[in-house]
């Protein structure tokens, strides 16, 4: 049996949620925080110790896990005297949000500075990875850091060591880079099949096991074909990620004209079509709309 863990984590969002839930399972110790109370006072009911500041979160925990929306609020919260004060020498800081490469070695360079540990481990799989505690976790950091993490991060999902600092996100950022265009991709392929005549549900059984199979065709061409857009992953969250990938390759000098292209679709749906708080399945509703279908 693992070693119970002292583990804080800091925002119960829609992935945090269900994460906290696993390292209760696991058996590990959790403190848990929200800007929103009531969306973390549930978990106390199955054990965890519900904190009143930031601060009072992080006082003695060995691992401080933060799930929030960028690099900007998690890096927020490392530059705050009064947590930094809290924070235990020794710990390690797990930044698990999706922000860029450059605010994750920003983050680690401040925390090293108090003799606290950094790792950048943003994750794919959405609500379902998270809900079965089988995300994927790209980390960066010290291999030494990462080890002494392995517990926390096997309570959540599947870890793999990816490189130095900043490695974890630039990872996340060539994840969300294939999503994104899978799903156009796959949105394109159901709306032929649909239109065409055929039974996008068969087509997609028939294709199962092939070059053309993927997650993304099995799970989110059903909710294309359905109209189910409840999100999982925020159209909102897929298009800051794929801005942070652009800014990525400028910075290496790279142009990416099919993530361009996409996320220019995926910014239309948010601003025409009012898609951010829906799933980035519903990219197939921009589709619709291009094609002067009804959506």
């Amino acid at each position: 049996m693992t070693q119970p863990r002292k583990v804080t984590l800091i925002g119960t969002g829609l992935m945090g949620f269900p994460m906290s839930q696993n390292l209760l399972r696991a058996g590990h110790m959790l403190t848990v925080w929200n800007r929103s109370t009531a969306r973390a006072e549930p978990l106390v009911a199955e054990g965890a110790t519900l904190a009143a500041t930031p601060a009072d979160a992080v006082r003695d925990a060995e691992f401080v896990i933060t799930m929030l929306s960028d690099g900007f609020a998690s890096g927020a919260l490392i530059s705050d005297a009064e947590i930094q004060a809290a924070l235990s020498p020794g710990a390690v800081w797990i930044d698990m949000s999706s922000a860029k490469p450059e605010h994750a070695r920003e983050q680690a360079e401040v925390l090293m500075g108090l003799g606290i540990g950094h790792l950048d481990a943003p994750v794919s799989g959405g609500t379902k990875g998270a809900e079965a505690a089988s995300l994927a976790i790209m980390v960066g950091g010290t291999a030494e850091t990462f080890e002494k993490s392995r517990p926390v991060f096997e309570a959540m999902g599947r870890p793999v060591h990816v490189g130095p600092s900043g490695s974890g996100q630039l990872s996340k950022l060539a994840n969300q880079t294939i999503v994104a265009v899978t799903i156009s991709a796959v949105a394109e392929a159901m709306l032929l099949a649909e239109q065409g005549g055929a039974d996008p549900a068969a087509v997609r059984a028939a294709l199962k096991g092939g070059f053309a199979d993927s997650v993304i065709l099995q799970q989110h061409g059903e909710r294309m074909t359905s109209r189910n857009f409840d999100p999982g992953g925020l159209t909102k969250f897929q298009v800051k990620d794929l801005n942070n990938t652009l800014d990525e390759a400028a910075s290496l000098g790279l142009t990416l004209p099919a993530t361009e292209s996409v996320r220019d679709r995926f910014q239309h749906f948010i601003d025409a079509m009012d898609g951010g708080e829906r799933d980035h399945s519903g990219l197939y509703l921009e589709l619709l709309s291009r094609n002067g279908l009804p959506t």
